[in-house]
């Protein structure tokens, strides 16, 4: 079966330049972009039951822009003045860029990697006698904190912000052919507003191995997993997809 429909379980691009626009043309597929999940800040009473004191951290590890957003929110509704010499840590150079939107970007200390803050080990050892903070989702794998650990970094992990299923009550899946996931937290939210969900003809795409093995826990198949060594994006590997089940034009 040709897939003539795509949801796309994230909030619609903020270009029209978007990749994602060349697939739709392309393969003549038509496109939605629905997020399965949104992001809630916690509340400053929230994060001082945690025990966090600004002050005690030289170091922050950025690892999303809404860590980046709720960090700089909280501490300013803590009323914590940011030393301009914080030295930040993130997992790569579109987050960094991202801090451009609270600081000037010059005038800090900021590392990024490409593909993870795993990249940066060299500059988390030079700065091991430094507590680290690491402000992060209330759901989000150990894989960061794994390898803090074993680098044996000074560390302070803490729940700036909740990630949670969006109500998608009246929002009707049997309209698409293709249904394209992006996290684990995606699929759950699947499973919860949809909980009678049968795949049947659906394609699923999943970006990540662990969103992959989320979908496949929740008895779905998957049949695009990426990222692939010449797709390093979804979009590309939604492209290179369609080639195949459409064909090259779409028709």
């Amino acid at each position: 079966m040709k897939i003539r429909s795509v949801l796309i379980s994230q909030p619609k691009p903020e270009t029209e330049k978007s990749p994602y626009y060349d697939v739709a043309k392309t393969h003549k597929v038509s496109l939605e972009f629905k997020p399965f999940i949104q992001v809630v800040g916690v509340t400053a009473a929230e994060l001082r039951k945690q025990k966090v004191d600004f002050t005690e951290y030289a170091c922050v590890i950025m690892t999303s822009k809404s860590s980046v957003d709720h960090y700089f929110r909280l501490a300013q509704e803590m009323r914590f003045v940011i030393p301009e010499g914080i030295k930040y840590f993130c997992a790569s150079e579109t987050i960094a860029l991202y801090m451009q939107k609270y600081v000037v970007y010059r005038k800090r200390k900021i590392f990024h990697g490409t593909n993870g803050v795993e990249e940066l080990v060299d500059y988390f050892k030079k700065n091991k006698n430094e507590k680290f903070l690491f402000p992060c989702s209330d759901k989000h794998s150990d894989k960061i904190t794994d390898f803090l650990t074993k680098s044996k970094i000074s560390f302070t992990k803490a729940s700036f912000y909740k990630t949670v299923a969006t109500d998608m009550l009246g929002f009707s899946l049997l309209d698409f052919d293709m249904i394209v996931f992006f996290s684990p937290n995606g699929v759950e939210s699947l499973t919860t507003n949809y909980p009678d969900f049968k795949q049947g003809n659906t394609h699923i795409g999943t970006f990540g191995e662990g969103t992959a093995l989320a979908a496949e826990s929740a008895g779905l198949t998957v049949q695009l997993k990426a990222p692939m060594p010449k797709s390093p994006s979804m979009a590309m590997a939604l492209d290179f997809y369609l080639k195949q089940v459409n064909g090259k034009s779409g028709k």
